[in-house]
């Protein structure tokens, strides 16, 4: 395949912030690297966003005052609601219940919590420490592990 072409019948259209759309979907341009890149010369280039993306955990980059900078699918899928419009919520809008004493993205991590689903039931997952190393850096980047089904399991 060469440089930009596509996978699909329709040609894709071009969006105001320069992504490429395919009908409702967002298609992703892959660019060939030179014959002599290294996989660790790639994944230099490849922006935090995309690796985000690919993860295959939930995955949500936010500020330090909770609001949602950005929500990968497996977030998304995770609760139901549509990946874009999860961006610039408060994540106190996502979180079904968040202990009294605890505020902030910081106060909550590495614990059990409760994540409201878009049809209204609760999804419990345990929520990751920062992956950010320095306390200073203004974004806060955790992962989810979704332990709904399991408890549901133990419980029943």
């Amino acid at each position: 395949m060469s440089n930009g072409q596509l996978v699909g019948g329709n040609s894709p259209d071009q969006t105001r912030d320069g992504a490429l759309t395919q009908g409702d979907r967002r298609v992703e341009r892959r660019r060939n690297g030179s014959s002599g890149d290294s996989p660790t010369d790639i994944l230099k280039r490849l922006p935090a966003v995309v690796v985000l993306e690919r993860l295959p955990v939930p995955a949500l980059a936010m500020a330090r005052d909770g609001i949602i900078l950005f929500a990968n699918t497996a977030f998304a899928e995770m609760v139901g609601y549509e990946q874009d419009g999860l961006a610039g919520s408060a994540f106190l809008e996502i979180f079904h219940t968040v202990p009294e004493a605890l505020s902030g993205a910081d106060a909550v991590t590495n614990l059990v919590v409760e994540l409201r689903h878009c049809e209204g039931w609760t999804v419990r997952a345990r929520m990751s420490n920062s992956a950010m190393m320095r306390r200073d850096d203004p974004v806060v980047l955790v992962t989810f592990d979704n332990l709904t089904e399991q408890l549901w399991i133990d419980h029943h």
